[in-house]
């Protein structure tokens, strides 16, 4: 245990058996904070492209918030997005794309989960404009029994100072503008949408320094 969030919540470090939960997590968690499950035709997707990578590549900033009812979330953390990316490239997606076909470009002629799996084999690149200022990134998702506890604000606030521990000075979050619950709590955290360019993307970020 790493933070005890009170009446059998807690924070630890995510392992290898977790990989199953955190997917599942993920999925229901998937569609803007709603469940995803209608709207995938494959429900390990979203785990392979948002969870599992920090689990094998990020070990020490993945963790999962645990429950009296198994695990109903996670937190997760990239020091240096940029050499995160990297390693994505090298280390994570060759094996995923040989699994997954490219579903091809045509956006109206996809179907069920072909968007993430076009998304495995066309990431959308990050602006350097955005990770000059803002080098690390993060990620959290609870299910519903885990919120209205103040386990965000609290799961949030450690990552925070762990990263600016390692000498982070800002962080981002890749957040669904459909998600104006995440959006207004990241608010309270004093995190701002971003105003740059984003030449490179279509996604929508907040951002917040760090001391």
């Amino acid at each position: 245990m790493i933070l005890d969030f009170g009446d059998g919540f807690f924070l630890r470090q995510a392992t290898a058996d977790d990989h199953t939960a955190i997917s599942r997590v993920c999925l229901l968690t998937g569609d803007a904070g709603r469940d995803a499950t209608s709207r995938e035709d494959n429900p390990d997707l979203l785990g392979l492209i948002y969870c599992l990578p920090y689990r094998q590549l990020e070990p020490d900033l993945a963790f999962v918030i645990d429950s009296p009812d198994g695990v109903c979330g996670y937190l997760f953390g990239a020091p240096d997005t940029m050499s995160f990316n990297a390693r994505l490239a090298r280390e994570w997606y060759p094996d995923l794309r040989r699994r997954v076909p490219d579903p091809g470009p045509d956006e109206r002629a996809w179907r069920g989960s072909d968007w993430a799996r076009h998304a495995i084999h066309h990431p959308e690149p990050i602006d350097p404009e955005l990770v000059a200022d803002f080098p690390s990134h993060g990620h959290i998702d609870l299910m519903a029994n885990a919120r209205g506890r103040g386990i965000g604000l609290k799961a949030m606030t450690f990552l925070m100072q762990r990263l600016a521990s390692a000498g982070s000075k800002g962080l981002f979050l890749d957040v669904d503008p459909r998600n104006e619950s995440a959006r207004r709590f990241y608010r309270k955290l004093d995190f701002r949408t971003w105003t740059g360019s984003n030449r490179l993307s279509r996604r929508k970020f907040m951002v917040r320094r760090l001391r």
